[in-house]
C-alpha cells in the first residue's frame, strides 16, 4: 500500500523533494497561474510534506492540504504552522459537495490502478463548486502503464487517456501540458473544469 510506503521513507522523501527549491520552474510558474485564476478556496489534495500547499499561502490562495500520509502532516503542521492541514482519503474528501473552487492534485493520482482512477476523479468533481477546476500533474507517457517508482509502483498516462477520463467523470479540459527534460521521466499536467449539469 502507497501509504505505508510513504510512511517508511517519509524522512527522505521531505529531504529532497519536500522543498520549494527542487520543484521545476515551470511547474511553479503553471501552479500559482492556475491557483490566482481559482474562484474560491483550495484543497491541496495528496499535500505531501505541504510545500506547495504553503508556496500557494504565500501568495494569497485559501488553501488547505490533505495526506493520507500522518508522517507528511506531521511535518506540514509543524513547519507550517497557521495552515490548515489533515490526514485523509482523496477518495473521501473532508468537504461539502460544491464547495471548492479549486483542487490540486500534483501527482497524488500517480499510485491509483487505471481501474480505480476514477474513484478520486469523482470525488473532487463532488466537492468542487459548478465551473471549479482542477489542476493534475502527472508521469506522461505513450501507454498507460506501471513502472517501477522509487517509493511504491507508479503509473504514467499519455495524456489523451487520462484526459478521457476525466471527461468519463464530468470535467471538460481547459489546457495540457507536457514537459520533457532530458535524463528524466517525461511529466504532464491537465487543467480540467468540473462540467455543469443542466
Amino acid at each position: 500500500m502507497s501509504q505505508a510506503a510513504y510512511s517508511r521513507r517519509a524522512a527522505e522523501y521531505i529531504e529532497f523533494l519536500g522543498v520549494m527549491a527542487a520543484m521545476h520552474p515551470s511547474d511553479r510558474q503553471l501552479i500559482s497561474t492556475w491557483a490566482r485564476d481559482t474562484d474560491g478556496a483550495v484543497i491541496d489534495a495528496g499535500c505531501g510534506p505541504g510545500h506547495w500547499t504553503n508556496f500557494l499561502a504565500e501568495q494569497g490562495t485559501a488553501i488547505r492540504g490533505v495526506d493520507l500520509v500522518p508522517e507528511f502532516i506531521a511535518h506540514a503542521r509543524a513547519t507550517y504552522a497557521g495552515l490548515g492541514f489533515s490526514v485523509g482519503s482523496l477518495d473521501s474528501l473532508d468537504a461539502d459537495s460544491g464547495s471548492t473552487g479549486g483542487i490540486l492534485s500534483w501527482y497524488s493520482l500517480i499510485h491509483y490502478e487505471p481501474h480505480s482512477i476514477q474513484v478520486p476523479l469523482r470525488e473532487f468533481g463532488r466537492a468542487l463548486t459548478p465551473g471549479g477546476t482542477l489542476l493534475v500533474g502527472f508521469f506522461e507517457g505513450a501507454r498507460v502503464e506501471e513502472f517501477d517508482h522509487a517509493v511504491t509502483p507508479a503509473y504514467r498516462w499519455p495524456v489523451d487517456d487520462f484526459a478521457a477520463e476525466l471527461d468519463a467523470t464530468g470535467f471538460d479540459v481547459v489546457e495540457t501540458h507536457v514537459r520533457k527534460t532530458p535524463g528524466q521521466r517525461p511529466h504532464a499536467a491537465i487543467i480540467a473544469r468540473r462540467r455543469d449539469a443542466h
